[in-house]
C-alpha cells in the first residue's frame, strides 16, 4: 500500500515553513490574485520564488491554487500569471473552472494541474472526465462517505485527494452566495466573509424589529456554523480508502495550528505504515488536536450524513487548551540559552511546553530570562520582542513554545 502525501496549508512564508519542517511532504498556497483565500496572506510573485526555492530544497512539494470563478476581466490578466507559475517550476495548479484549466494545459504546460474541491467531484464519471482531459490529480468533494471514495478509487487512475482535517463550509464544497448577497464580497473569487458564522435569530415579516431565538437561548442560534473535520482517529479507513493525498484545511490558521495539527498527523501515517496490524491511535495525538484553537469535531459525511450534532447552534467560538507563547530563533549549546521571538505574555515562573519539530518534547518553568540589552526581565510584555530564555534541554530553531491554558 502506498503511503498517501500529507498535503498542508501555508498562508505566508513562516507557515510554510513551519508545515514542512512539522512534517508535511507538500504545501498548497495562493499568490496575490486568483485563489480563494484573498485575506489569508498569500505571497507575492517574490515571494512565490522563495517559496518553491525552499520546499524544493527539502525534496517536497508546492501547488499553487488557481481556484477562483473567474469573469471575463480575470481571463485577461491570467495568462501572464501561469506563464510566471510555470517558470518558477511549482509543483501543480489547483483550478476548478473549466477556462482555467484549459489555459493552464496552454501557459503551464510543464506544471500539473490538479482540480480543487470546488468542482465538485462525486463521481466516478467526472473523475475520469477530467483526467481524460489532462488532470493529473482530482480533490474529491467533501460531501462524499468513504464508500463512495473507495469505489471512484476502482474506477480511476488518477490521484486522488481529500481533506481530513480542518473547517467545514455550510455552502456545497465551499461553493456560497450569503457572502456576495450580504456583503458584496464574492467567496467564489477569494473574498468570503464568512457569514455562515455569524449570529441569526427567526424574524416574521409582518413583525419587523421582533428577533425570535431558534432554540431557547436569548443570544440567538449560528444555525449555519458546523464542526470542524477530524479524521485522524480514523486514519485506518482513510488511508485504506486508497487516495494520494490527505488535505488539511487552514491557509488562514496560526502558526500554531499548522504545526500542531501537521506533526500528529505525520506521526499517526508514519506509525500506521510501521506496522498497520497493530496500529493504534496514541491519546497524545488527539491532545495534540485540542491544543490548537478549533470547534469542536466531526467526521463529515464520510461515515454517515450530518445531523443536528455536526452543527455548533449555540455559538460561534473557538477552542482549545494551550496558548503559543513563543518562537525559537537560535540556539546555544554552549551557553544553553535558545533566542526566542514572544508571540504572548511570557514571564519568569511560568511553565512551558517546548514543541518541536524533530527533538522530543519537554515541559519546563521559565527561570532565566534578558531582554536584546542583555539586561535580566521577568517579563515578554512587548509583540514579538525578542529574548534569550535558559532551556532545560537543548532544543531547535522553529520549536513552538506555549503553555496550558
Amino acid at each position: 500500500m502506498k503511503k498517501p502525501e500529507l498535503l498542508a496549508p501555508a498562508g505566508n512564508m513562516e507557515k510554510l515553513r513551519m508545515a514542512l519542517l512539522y512534517g508535511a511532504d507538500a504545501v498548497y498556497l495562493g499568490g496575490k490574485a486568483f485563489g480563494l483565500r484573498a485575506f489569508g496572506g498569500n505571497f507575492d510573485n517574490d515571494e512565490l520564488k522563495t517559496a518553491v526555492e525552499f520546499t524544493h530544497s527539502l525534496n517536497k512539494k508546492v501547488y499553487v491554487t488557481v481556484n477562483i470563478y473567474p469573469h471575463n476581466s480575470d481571463m485577461e490578466r491570467l495568462p501572464e500569471y501561469l506563464k510566471y507559475l510555470d517558470e518558477l517550476g511549482v509543483d501543480a495548479l489547483l483550478v476548478a473552472d473549466l477556462g482555467v484549466f484549459s489555459y493552464g494545459k496552454k501557459y503551464a504546460p510543464h506544471t500539473e494541474l490538479h482540480i480543487s474541491t470546488q468542482a465538485n467531484n462525486t463521481n466516478w464519471v467526472a473523475v475520469n472526465t477530467w483526467a481524460d482531459m489532462g488532470a493529473h490529480r482530482v480533490v474529491l468533494a467533501r460531501e462524499m462517505s468513504l464508500d463512495e471514495i473507495k469505489a471512484i478509487r476502482e474506477k480511476c487512475q488518477v490521484e486522488l485527494e481529500m481533506f481530513v482535517h480542518g473547517a467545514m463550509c455550510i455552502s456545497y464544497s465551499g461553493r456560497c452566495l450569503m457572502s456576495n448577497y450580504m456583503t458584496g464580497r464574492d467567496s467564489n473569487r477569494g473574498s468570503c466573509a464568512q457569514p455562515c458564522r455569524w449570529k441569526y435569530s427567526l424574524v416574521e415579516e409582518k413583525r419587523p424589529g421582533q428577533y425570535f431565538p431558534v432554540e431557547e437561548d436569548e443570544r440567538g442560534t449560528y444555525i449555519f456554523n458546523s464542526k470542524d473535520m477530524c479524521l485522524l482517529p480514523y486514519l485506518p479507513d482513510v488511508i485504506e480508502s486508497g487516495v494520494d493525498s490527505l488535505k488539511i484545511e487552514g491557509r488562514m490558521k496560526s502558526v500554531h495550528y499548522v504545526a500542531s495539527i501537521v506533526k500528529a498527523y505525520r506521526e499517526a501515517i508514519d506509525s500506521y505504515f510501521e506496522n498497520p496490524s497493530s496500529f493504534t491511535i496514541k491519546q497524545e495525538w488527539l491532545e495534540e488536536l485540542d491544543k490548537v484553537s478549533h470547534r469542536a469535531y466531526t467526521t463529515g459525511f464520510y461515515y454517515n450524513r450530518p445531523t443536528d450534532k455536526d452543527q455548533i447552534y449555540g455559538s460561534s467560538s473557538y477552542e482549545q487548551t494551550s496558548d503559543f507563547v513563543g518562537l525559537v530563533i537560535d540556539y546555544d549549546e554552549k551557553t544553553g540559552f535558545a533566542t526566542v521571538e514572544q508571540r504572548n505574555n511570557m514571564k519568569i515562573g511560568q511553565e512551558v511546553e517546548l514543541f518541536q519539530p524533530k527533538l522530543s518534547g519537554f515541559r519546563m518553568k521559565l527561570t532565566e530570562m534578558y531582554d536584546d540589552e542583555g539586561i535580566a526581565i521577568d517579563v515578554a510584555p512587548h509583540p514579538q520582542q525578542i529574548v534569550k530564555i535558559k532551556m532545560a534541554k537543548p532544543v531547535e530553531p522553529y520549536a513552538i513554545l506555549r503553555r496550558d491554558i
